[in-house]
């Protein structure tokens, strides 16, 4: 089906002259909104609550939307590449506004499929959509610094709980007036309706602010001072490319894959359990010394940590490599994770300190693979291979929960639980830390056989060269 003129790739194209620096905050604008899905810590008491059900039937609802974002990255990863972020972004929007809708009936209700369904999977969708829409472009506005586009364009998902933490506390006490954000109240399930309605009106306006103002360059242009033969003195970068297609029958991608899903498991299920989880390390018997709206300021520290970790440490790849970097976040990663298991509980400032630099490398490690992608694999079709890698996070969407969420559930119930408790599941994310810091170790530089070939003036096809940029 043909796409609206407004929203066709050759309505965007930048005329001569444009600044490459107003593409960021349309990336933004897209990337703070679906980054609200952090923030679903706040209200996922009130939710269990609400239905009457377990911690784990709640936490499918986040399970649910993050697998839908890998399935709809991977599916519609070509589609993307193909018709330009300005659909991309205008249908993510459409998508996850939805979600906010549906869930918000289904709350409303107490129809709990109906958040599975709006939230969960209507939502998914446009997290998928939505996430990888800018990443493509900013690559190509970006070739002299790729660490740097990646950060930029992925940095607004993790900085989304950032507003989404506060403002949700905000307006759920505004509708829940009983609701005072001390330790031992949550909200109504009424409350967190109207807060999934407010969303849906806000979320609209901002993402079709990004949706409209996104440029795309025109062919052949590069930034004034670039020369793109620059990139064959870096190690493990390629000026050739590879199809998505292929790509996903090297080796290469499916290290990466095991990469990412090893570290996205181990940051998600805390990021889906903060909240709560700061609150049960410092319990003193019945009653947490950490408040409800404390905790709520720990998920938006988390926040900033998550966003600020995807531009610095991104950032950072583009001087000391893509393989070093993941070094850091899986190796060093695994250690705090063994300090936040065995001494974490000790000082409220130690938790969060631990916690944080954590979180910056997850949020480090998912604005830096679409850089390693295109120095594997090129920019030819590097929006859909990253599509495809996403199928990761989809799994660890549901594993990370999944694993955090059935311990607590065979150790105790919600409000008493303590530090102890958390433990085995920290330790499983210390084994899979593990597997992705020799995973990272395994990537060697693509095999010339799965390089597209060169055309000439008349499209023939040439030789590929033996190989790219190995040092």
């Amino acid at each position: 089906m043909a796409l609206p003129g407004f929203l066709r790739r050759e309505r965007i194209v930048a005329r001569p002259g444009f600044n490459r620096w107003l593409i960021p905050p349309a990336a933004l604008a897209v990337h703070l909104c679906i980054g609200q899905a952090y923030a679903t810590s706040v209200y996922k008491n009130a939710l269990v609550d609400h239905f009457a059900v377990s911690q784990t039937a709640i936490g499918i609802v986040f399970s649910i939307a993050i697998v839908m974002l890998g399935l709809s990255a991977a599916l519609f990863g070509t589609w993307v590449d193909r018709n330009g972020p300005r659909a991309a972004m205008f249908t993510s929007a459409c998508f996850w506004v939805s979600g906010f809708l549906v869930g918000g009936l289904g709350i409303e209700t107490g129809q709990l499929w109906l958040l599975y369904l709006g939230y969960g999977v209507l939502g998914g969708i446009g997290l998928g959509i939505g996430y990888i829409s800018p990443v493509s472009t900013l690559i190509k506005w970006f070739p002299d610094r790729p660490g740097l586009a990646t950060g930029m364009a992925i940095m607004g998902f993790g900085g989304g709980a950032l507003i989404a933490s506060p403002l949700s506390r905000q307006l759920m006490s505004w509708y829940d007036p009983s609701y005072d954000g001390t330790a031992g109240t949550v909200p109504n399930g009424e409350a967190v309706a109207a807060l999934f309605f407010t969303f849906a009106a806000l979320y609209l306006v901002f993402m079709m602010f990004g949706a409209f103002i996104v440029r795309v360059p025109a062919e052949g242009w590069k930034p004034d001072g670039f020369d793109p033969s620059t990139v064959k003195q870096k190690a493990l970068v390629t000026t050739e490319s590879v199809s998505a297609r292929n790509a996903v029958k090297t080796p290469q991608f499916w290290l990466l894959w095991t990469v990412l899903f090893c570290n996205v498991t181990a940051g998600i299920g805390i990021l889906e359990q903060a909240s709560p989880m700061i609150q049960d390390f410092f319990r003193d018997g019945d009653t947490s010394t950490v408040a409800a709206t404390a905790a709520a300021g720990f998920v938006g520290v988390l926040s900033l940590f998550n966003m600020a970790g995807r531009f610095v440490w991104s950032s950072t790849s583009d001087y000391i490599g893509r393989k070093p970097i993941y070094m850091v976040y899986l190796g060093v990663g695994l250690v705090l994770y063994i300090a936040l298991a065995t001494i974490g509980s000790s000082a409220t400032w130690l938790f969060v300190l631990l916690a944080a630099v954590i979180i910056s490398f997850y949020g480090g490690g998912f604005a830096t693979i679409p850089a390693y992608l295109r120095d594997l694999f090129g920019t030819y079709q590097v929006g859909a291979i990253h599509g495809r890698l996403l199928t990761a996070w989809a799994a660890a969407g549901v594993a990370g929960p999944l694993i955090v969420n059935s311990v607590l559930d065979t150790q105790g119930e919600p409000g008493s639980l303590v530090a102890a408790n958390y433990r085995p599941a920290l330790f499983i994310m210390v084994g899979l830390l593990a597997v992705g810091f020799v995973a990272n170790l395994l990537v060697r530089p693509v095999d010339s056989k799965w390089h597209e070939p060169h055309r000439d003036a008349s499209g023939a096809a040439t030789p590929t060269p033996e190989r790219s940029a190995v040092r």
